[in-house]
């Protein structure tokens, strides 16, 4: 970090607590927890699925290497790949909403597609997601 020549000492330790706190704030909206997943997914659900899907946890697993999130709906447990994060949270809350309709439509038909598009970003992360798989693997993932 570059501080002017004239600060004090004072000056300086509290610009650079600022400028930690600062960082710190961006960090964990990067890199919600599993908590603030699950609080996420209760609003999307509330928002666009008039708080149908009921997800008992949501949280980050490292051994989804091939899509970007799963569900079980019987045990109303999402799952979400570490490799989601640090991106927008936009494209995280769409993954989300993706599973959070598997909790209420198993198969990806029709009535699927059509609860998932309430969310409004829907396409534009599936753009993202398909473009970001295809930069780094040559292969587009499913959800």
């Amino acid at each position: 970090m570059l501080l002017p020549a004239g600060l004090s000492t004072t000056d300086e330790e509290q610009w650079v607590r600022r400028m930690l706190e600062r960082l710190a704030a961006k960090e964990q909206r990067k890199r919600p927890s599993d908590d603030d997943l699950l609080d996420r997914a209760r609003e999307l659900s509330a928002r666009y699925l008039d708080g149908r899907a009921a997800p008992s946890s949501v949280r980050w697993v490292e051994n989804q290497l091939h899509r970007w999130g799963s569900c079980t709906p019987d045990h109303g447990t999402i799952r979400l790949s570490v490799r989601l994060r640090g991106m927008p949270a936009w494209v995280v809350d769409y993954v989300i909403m993706h599973e959070l309709v598997h909790l209420l439509v198993p198969s990806h038909g029709p009535r699927f597609w059509a609860l998932v598009e309430r969310y409004p970003k829907a396409e534009r992360a599936r753009g993202f997601l398909e473009g970001f798989s295809m930069a780094a693997s040559g292969t587009p993932e499913e959800c």
